[in-house]
C-alpha cells in the first residue's frame, strides 16, 4: 500500500458545513435526488448536494500542483480521473502543463455536459466500478477524489482492482472518521455515501482489494 496524504484537507475545511440542518432538512428525498447526480445534485439547492458547482479559477490550482510536483508529471504524462465531475481538477492540471494528456471518466451526464469547455472533450461516461476500457499500466497516475465512498462494497473490489490495473500510481481520496462525533457529522452530512468505514477500515480494505496506491481521508470535524 501507498502513503497516507495530505494534499485535498486544507480545501475541505475552507467549506462550512452545518451537519444538524442537513438532517432536518427531508434528507431521506434529498439523498433520493443526490443519488440521480442531475441538476439538482450539482446546481440546484444546497440540501441536494454542492448548491452550484461552479468553476473558480485557482480553487483547485494548489491540488494540481501538489499532485505535477509529488508524482514527477510531465508534458509527455497520461492521467485518468476517475469520478472527475466538470473536470476542473484536470483542467487546472493542464493549465499548468498543456501538453499532458487527459482523461476523466464520470457516471454523471449533467455534471459533464456541463464541464469545464475547455476540458469536455476529456471526458466521456463511465462507471468508476466497470472495466476501464484502457491497458494495463496506460496511465502514469489515475486520480479519484471523493467517489469510491459513493460505491458499495462489491463495487470498491472491482473498482480499486481497475484502478489499480491501470495505474503506475494512484491517488485516492474518500470520506471517512477517526471517532465518533466525526462518523455522526458524517452521517449526518452525507447524501450520496455508500460505504461509511473509519481510516483503519479503509487501509484494511486497501491491502484486501490490492490497491497500492496513496490515499488521503477528509474528515468532517
Amino acid at each position: 500500500m501507498g502513503e497516507m496524504k495530505n494534499f485535498i484537507t486544507t480545501l475541505h475545511q475552507s467549506t462550512s458545513r452545518n451537519y444538524i440542518e442537513r438532517m432536518n432538512n427531508d434528507k431521506i428525498e434529498c439523498m433520493i435526488e443526490a443519488k440521480k447526480y442531475g441538476e439538482n445534485y450539482w446546481d440546484g439547492d444546497r440540501k441536494f448536494g454542492y448548491g452550484g458547482y461552479k468553476y473558480i479559477p485557482g480553487r483547485w490550482k494548489p491540488l494540481a500542483e501538489k499532485l505535477i510536483e509529488t508524482y514527477n508529471l510531465q508534458p509527455n504524462s497520461k492521467i485518468l480521473d476517475v469520478g472527475c465531475g466538470k473536470g476542473f481538477l484536470l483542467f487546472e492540471i493542464k493549465k499548468i502543463i498543456p501538453e499532458i494528456e487527459v482523461v476523466g471518466i464520470d457516471s454523471s451526464h449533467y455534471g459533464l455536459d456541463n464541464a469545464h469547455p475547455d476540458i469536455k472533450e476529456f471526458l466521456f461516461i463511465h462507471n468508476a466500478q466497470d472495466k476501464l476500457p484502457f491497458s494495463d499500466n496506460e496511465f502514469d497516475l489515475v486520480i479519484t477524489v471523493t467517489t469510491f465512498h459513493n460505491l458499495k462494497l462489491f463495487e470498491l473490489a472491482d473498482a480499486l482492482g481497475e484502478i489499480e490495473r491501470v495505474a503506475s500510481k494512484g491517488y485516492l481520496v474518500v470520506e471517512s472518521y477517526r471517532q465518533e462525533s466525526e462518523l455522526f457529522n458524517l452521517q449526518c452530512w452525507a447524501l450520496t455515501c455508500e460505504s461509511f468505514f473509519d481510516d483503519k477500515e479503509w487501509q484494511w480494505l486497501f491491502n484486501k482489494f490490492g490497491y497500492t496506491g496513496d490515499y488521503e481521508f477528509i474528515y468532517f470535524e
